[in-house]
């Protein structure tokens, strides 16, 4: 049981890795284009728009697999014993950070969807720089966004500093520390990426 449950983490992490965080530089680096103004936005979305069987790719290789890593996630928030206060080191306060921004991710993620590939899917909106700049339009759903980014990029990079310890590619001390730092540049990096398309969405600045 323990070694079942084990192979199910560890799957966990690999698609937190592959391929939900690579899907996540891509959609980050999408929206990016908003900075180089709104024709380069929408041309890269088109692009992304037009791809063969996009609904097929989209189930298989993004929903479900944030499905199962949702779900489990959501299992070991409440399983998994976090004592911060106790223990104090840096490391515990990421595994604890972890499963905070997991949650925040989620509901952020679920939102995102609604706002964007459920309304146009139903034929409500249409996927250009106008939807963005719309939602972005109110100060709470710019706030709710910033935080929801910040959340989602610190849980991609530090779970991917787990990933590279469940899978053995980490394993000594001196290791780990470097991707600590790898995994710090990884998470500032894709912040600003982000956070900057936010901004320009919303300010157009």
């Amino acid at each position: 049981m323990e070694h079942r449950e084990f192979g199910y983490r560890r799957l966990h992490s690999l698609l937190g890795v592959i391929p939900i965080g690579v899907f996540l530089i891509q959609h980050l680096i999408i929206n990016h284009f908003a900075v180089y103004g709104e024709e380069s936005f929408n041309n890269a979305a088109g692009f992304v728009e037009s791809l063969p069987f996009l609904i097929v790719l989209e189930v298989v290789i993004i929903y479900l697999p944030i499905l199962y890593h949702a779900i489990l996630g959501v299992y070991i928030v409440f399983v998994t014993k976090n004592n911060p206060n106790n223990y104090g080191y840096f490391r515990n306060w990421m595994f604890y950070l972890q499963r905070v921004t997991g949650i925040i991710t989620l509901i952020f993620i679920a939102w995102h969807v609604w706002e964007t590939r459920i309304q146009i899917g139903l034929g409500n909106e249409e996927l250009n720089y106008g939807l963005m700049e719309s939602i972005l339009s109110s100060p709470v759903m710019f706030w709710f966004y910033i935080v929801g980014v910040i959340s989602t990029t610190f849980h991609f990079a530090n779970g991917l500093w787990s990933f590279l310890v469940s899978w053995g590619i980490t394993q000594s001390p001196r290791s780990q520390k470097v991707a600590t730092y790898v995994t710090l540049i990884v998470f500032l990096a894709l912040s600003y990426i982000g956070v900057r398309a936010l901004i320009t969405f919303a300010y157009g600045i």
